[in-house]
């Protein structure tokens, strides 16, 4: 990458997209976030803040002026907005579908228009059921009736990737699209239903750990540290243009076998309590058993390898979870009041070269 490259990154106060932003900016480049602060948090960007090479743009990838003003600045597009999240997807799903796909359009058109590399966020979601193995970028698709709101995520998902790769055929969009399968790491709130975080703050306060179903669920749990490096390693590849990338773990867990060990790990004596999915999302709630990565397209062209493994998640996730709750009780005040939280601590840059739920 070019260290006068400027990039705008979309969903740059989000979980991923805050930790690529600190990456970006240790190795010199110039960085513009653009994000309406809905699930993204400025506490996340503390260091960002502190670099004169970086600026923060509060708004949304649906004002099309305000995205191609800023586009225009700028060489790469990131783009990571979106609704995520299965617990926000099921909750406002018309609203995360249209911002799913709208945003994604008025990134591209931008890109497009001004001759921009771009690189698009997707999801393990694209796959749907499909729970046969590993799931290379060739996999078949299943999903449930159109009807069951679960799959409009993965449609929309599948729409901004149809849109992405015809720009890129029909107009020489430089793009490339990625799929995250459970990235977690320091900054993920547990808010929108992801699982590690959830189960480390249960944890950590003693909680029992809601597991939904019987936790037979089968899944892969990459650290954020290493989903960075891979994104940094594709925008460095003329290869990467037009391809989509699988990113994620391949050390394979159940659900449950993950409480178990989030709570031996934390020192708990939190239980784990099983929780029906018709009372965590509604009734007509669809999972699928497995989803597991086959990265070798990944590793093939970027001679990429994950450089930590779940203990490293896992213990990250419980230092943060303790983080908070440390913060939660310093900032108590006589009669049950508490002050506003002062903004969060950031990450160790080293540490800092969200799929949803239990997906």
């Amino acid at each position: 990458m070019d260290s006068c490259s400027k990039y705008m990154v979309t969903g740059g106060a989000g979980f991923i997209g805050s930790h690529l932003v600190d990456a970006l900016l240790a190795e010199g480049k110039e960085v513009v976030v653009l994000d309406n602060l809905a699930t993204g948090r400025m506490s996340n960007l503390v260091r960002a803040q502190e670099h004169p090479r970086f600026r923060f743009v509060h708004g949304s990838v649906l004002d099309a002026l305000l995205v191609d003003e800023l586009a225009r600045e700028c060489d790469t597009v990131v783009h990571l907005a979106a609704a995520v999240g299965v617990k926000l997807i099921v909750e406002q799903p018309l609203k995360s579908f249209i911002t799913n796909i709208r945003g994604t359009e008025t990134v591209l058109e931008s890109a497009q228009r001004y001759g921009l590399r771009v690189l698009v966020a997707s999801t393990s979601e694209i796959y749907g059921k499909n729970s046969s193995g590993q799931l290379s970028e060739t996999s078949d698709r299943i999903l449930g009736s159109p009807s069951v709101v679960r799959w409009s995520y993965s449609t929309a998902k599948a729409v901004d990737e149809i849109l992405t790769g015809l720009y890129h055929r029909e107009r020489g969009l430089k793009a490339t699209i990625v799929r995250f399968f459970n990235t977690v790491g320091p900054r993920q709130s547990p808010a929108y239903g992801m699982v590690i975080p959830r189960f480390a703050r249960q944890a950590v306060r003693g909680e029992p750990l809601t597991v939904h179903a019987a936790g037979r669920q089968r899944r892969c749990f990459l650290h954020v540290a290493d989903a960075v490096e891979a994104l940094l390693l594709l925008l460095e590849q003329p290869g990467a243009d037009g391809e989509t990338f699988n990113i994620g773990s391949s050390e394979e867990i159940s659900v449950r076998e993950l409480g178990e060990r989030v709570i031996a790990q934390a020192g708990s004596a939190s239980s784990l309590e099983y929780v029906p999915y018709a009372e965590a999302y509604g009734a007509g709630f669809e999972d699928m058993q497995r989803r597991v990565p086959d990265t070798t397209k990944l590793r093939a062209l970027t001679g990429w390898q994950p450089k930590h493994d779940l203990t490293d998640v896992l213990t990250d996730a419980i230092a943060d979870a303790r983080g908070e709750v440390s913060r939660l009780a310093s900032t108590s005040l006589p009669g049950g009041r508490a002050e506003r939280l002062p903004a969060a601590t950031a990450s160790i840059v080293k540490t800092a070269l969200a799929g949803p739920c239990q997906s």
